[in-house]
């Protein structure tokens, strides 16, 4: 049993949802967002809750039972608050910075600067040189464009530098001995 799967989903003030066939449409003051489950479950809206029930008992109509319950959660949560992401920059000379409002510029110790397009549903700001946000409705796509940029300069164990998540912990190996 899926204890995820067992909790409705609440609709909270403002937030409307419609469903058509499998396909589920979240209406917030953010946006619109929408997700089509597979044919394993049945989704039901019921005045002002959401609820996913299996159907039966198969392996994999369990499997989609939780997480399909968790893609309609968070639909509701990226049409009224949205999703973050923050990113820090460690190492001498690496910087962020917006070249404009849909490219970032990353200074990484390369022979080049790294540029990078943003996607217009996803905002980025960097606060700091060594600090980017990426913020944005859709949870998959902010943690998409984090990874993407993650992925450049990925932390190292010996002195820690790179890209990493604000909340990351990066296990740290003691270098060569003589």
């Amino acid at each position: 049993m899926s204890r995820i799967g067992k909790k409705p989903v609440e609709l909270p003030a403002g937030v409307s949802a419609s469903l058509s066939g499998q396909t589920v449409e979240v209406k917030g003051p953010k946006g619109t967002l929408s997700f089509t489950a597979t044919d394993d479950v049945t989704i039901t809206i019921d005045g002002n809750t959401v609820s996913v029930v299996p159907r039966g008992s198969s392996k994999r109509a369990r499997q989609q039972w939780g997480m399909s319950r968790t893609m309609v959660g968070n639909l509701v949560t990226g049409v009224t608050q949205g999703f973050k992401k923050e990113l820090e920059l460690n190492g001498i000379g690496y910087r962020a910075s917006m070249e404009n409002p849909t490219r970032l510029k990353l200074m990484l110790g390369l022979s080049h600067d790294v540029l990078i397009d943003i996607p217009s549903d996803v905002t980025v700001t960097t606060p700091k040189q060594t600090i980017i946000i990426i913020e944005g409705i859709d949870s998959q796509r902010v943690g998409q464009i984090s990874a993407e940029i993650r992925e450049w300069r990925k932390p190292e164990p010996y002195k820690g530098k790179g890209i990493k998540y604000k909340d990351e912990y990066i296990f740290r190996k003691e270098g060569k001995k003589k």
